[in-house]
């Protein structure tokens, strides 16, 4: 199918934001808006966001990749992916703005691009779904569990690891100590360790975005990379607590794992299988 690109400017608190709308010949009534993750702009590592907009455009799915506020082409200041709630608004006010057929939105993010999606989705009526990837629910303790859970389980059993010991090449005692540091954070010793002041603290990330994923009535899709710590610490956290198991279990929610991928799906078969997905899951509803 045809589609054009066309360059979309629009204000966000006094400043201008920036970003590429992606226009089939004949648009869908259902557009996507694609938020970037961690420090990057529109385009995403190895061009994820652009090939995903025009493989969707190319299917008829009309999509609105934009630059946050400090970010890429846009103006002011570089802010955290839990406050971007303006920015997304922004940018939905404008997608529609400029496809004046488009009836709903459905938000697509990758890693804290989910997150922030997650934190905005409920208060938009007009956002009716949610594509996440590898969400962000990052803590220390966290990550340091899935670190010796899915990364030095497995080096225990890579050959070439046992290779480099024998012949040497390896530092034992850094590793060692490396890994003394994680099981600290792990299991709660010295500085990552609970206290009185942090069972004070406010809520964690990852209970936060239940509480924002508990609110919204859309539909999602969850893609997962099997091969990525980030993800991986996703489903750890999920796995440990019936209120997130609740949520995907939940007959609107639907489910997908690329077994060997990486975090960004960083190779061509694996950006094509997030298209297909993507396309395939936006037309059945």
């Amino acid at each position: 199918m045809d589609y054009r690109e066309d360059v979309l400017s629009f204000d966000c608190g006094g400043d201008a934001l920036f970003g590429i709308v992606s226009v089939p010949a004949q648009p869908a009534r259902r557009a996507l808006l694609i938020v970037v993750g961690g420090p990057q702009y529109r385009v995403g590592s190895h061009r994820q966001f652009t090939t995903l907009a025009r493989g969707l455009a190319a299917q008829g799915i009309a999509s609105l990749r934009f630059d946050y506020r400090g970010m890429g082409d846009s103006h002011g200041a570089i802010r955290d992916f839990d406050v971007v709630g303006d920015d997304l608004r922004a940018a939905v006010d404008n997608l529609f703005k400029a496809l004046p057929g488009v009836e709903e939105v459905v938000i697509w993010g990758l890693c804290d691009g989910a997150s922030a999606a997650i934190f905005y989705a409920a208060d938009d009526p007009r956002v009716t779904g949610l594509v996440l990837l590898n969400p962000w629910v990052r803590t220390s303790g966290g990550h340091a569990k899935a670190t010796i859970k899915h990364y030095y389980r497995a080096r225990l059993f890579d050959p070439e690891l046992w290779k480099k010991i024998l012949r040497g090449q390896f530092n034992v005692a850094a590793a060692a100590a490396s890994f003394l540091r994680i099981a600290g954070a792990a299991f709660g010793r010295g500085k990552g360790g609970a206290s009185g002041a942090a069972a004070a603290a406010p809520a964690s990330l990852p209970d936060r975005m239940q509480a924002g994923l508990a609110r919204f009535r859309g539909k999602v899709l969850l893609i997962i990379s099997g091969a990525d710590l980030t993800a991986q610490e996703f489903l750890d956290t999920a796995a440990g607590s019936d209120k997130w198991q609740g949520l995907l279990a939940a007959p609107q929610v639907s489910r997908q794992t690329l077994p060997e991928a990486d975090h960004t799906f960083s190779r061509r078969v694996w950006k094509d299988q997030v298209l297909g997905w993507t396309g395939d899951w936006l037309r059945s509803w």
